[in-house]
């Protein structure tokens, strides 16, 4: 079982503090915790991963307290104008996310900073510790579940989503990604999230203030992440000078792929997982998404978005980038056209396995995806 009290006291000995600064949080955590405990059916081994998460988010937290203690000039900092890519999963975000990064002009969140934003040293010169660390979790994650290689490309230098930051303030569905917790999930979704937005925030304010430390000169963001399409007037509140891209691709070639990934994330972590409900429930959880994001525009016809078409990113990357670039303001230089064009070029999907899975497995067929999408189909395709 795991432990609340436990973990917060694992933590401050592990950050060298005696208390959080900020507790707003453990209601959630609360929440999450018993959610684990009753709804997940974990086994040791799943047990053991999500005590160590949360302990390092706790940990993480803590640190991050200390490091603005220390250098209160790291809340100055300001996030204006991020670049936004949402979409439901599956559909182009990473490989669009990490090829437009290659622009060094923009600031990008790496996975070894999102799942340890926090430094272990603050010598900004010599190589960062926390990517040893990072790149032994991924080999261990893809150890566990080598079909992950297929589904998604895992880097630990690489681009990837800010929903790790969130993650810090416990208000994101990264834990239902390693455990089945719907009612856990449900209760999420009502409550305000603005103490995940705000957390965000700080959270990429550390970031940009090292990321200067370390000589970057980039001035906007390029961030990405599935997760906005539920929270949209949260993400707008937050960061009211966003430019959204939103992409777009069919949910019947989207919809079973995801719940084969969320399946084989979760599967080592329980000895009672139902793969087709876990994945059932995943698929309402992106409907009501799509849906939120679709009543959002509609009252909202000011908000910035630009939609683009996983198939169009494919056929016509340069042409889909410049949109982008257009929209958002941005100036594109020959030079990162061709850096993004040589990243490309050294990342084929066809690099990786196959990802081989049946809609069936999963308890779907296609007329009941297109039933379930449907206003969606209808506004998109």
């Amino acid at each position: 079982m795991l432990d609340k009290q436990t973990l917060v006291g694992e933590a401050l000995v592990e950050a060298r503090r005696t208390a959080f600064l900020d507790d707003g949080f453990e209601p959630v955590l609360d929440r999450l915790v018993t959610a684990l405990n009753t709804e997940a059916s974990l086994n040791e081994v799943g047990i053991g991963f999500h005590g160590s998460r949360l302990r390092d988010l706790l940990t993480n937290r803590l640190r991050m307290e200390a490091w603005v203690e220390r250098y209160p000039e790291i809340l100055a900092e300001t996030i204006e104008r991020p670049v936004v890519v949402v979409g439901l999963p599956r559909t182009g975000t990473t490989m669009l996310h990490r090829t437009i990064a290659t622009d060094t002009s923009l600031l990008t969140p790496i996975w070894y900073e999102v799942r340890q934003p926090v430094p272990l040293a603050d010598d900004f010169e010599r190589e960062d510790e926390r990517i040893g660390i990072s790149e032994a979790e991924v080999a261990a994650m893809l150890e566990a579940a080598p079909e992950l290689a297929a589904i998604h490309p895992m880097d630990a230098r690489a681009p990837d989503e800010e929903i790790m930051l969130l993650e810090h303030s416990f208000m994101s569905t990264v834990p239902e990604c390693y455990a089945h917790i719907p009612k856990f999930g449900d209760w999420l979704y009502e409550q305000d999230q603005s103490a995940g937005y705000d957390y965000l925030y700080r959270c990429l304010q550390f970031l940009q203030w090292q990321k200067r430390k370390k000589g970057q000169t980039g001035t906007r963001w390029l961030l990405k992440t599935p997760h906005h399409l539920h929270y949209p007037e949260y993400l707008f509140r937050r960061f009211p000078d966003a430019a959204v891209v939103q992409t777009h691709r069919h949910p019947v070639d989207v919809i079973p792929s995801y719940g084969s990934m969320m399946a084989a994330l979760a599967q080592p972590f329980s000895d009672d997982l139902n793969a087709a409900t876990l994945a059932q429930d995943w698929a309402a959880k992106w409907a009501k998404g799509l849906a939120k994001t679709m009543d959002y525009r509609a009252a909202h016809p000011e908000a910035a978005y630009l939609d683009l078409y996983f198939m169009d990113t494919v056929a016509n990357p340069e042409t889909e980038i410049r949109k982008i670039y257009d929209f958002a303001g941005l100036e594109l230089t020959s030079e990162a056209l061709a850096e993004m064009a040589h990243w490309r070029a050294f990342n084929e999907r066809e690099s990786r396995p196959e990802h081989h899975y049946q809609l069936a497995d999963f308890g779907f067929d296609s007329d009941g995806i297109a039933e379930q999408f449907s206003p969606y189909i209808e506004a998109y395709f």
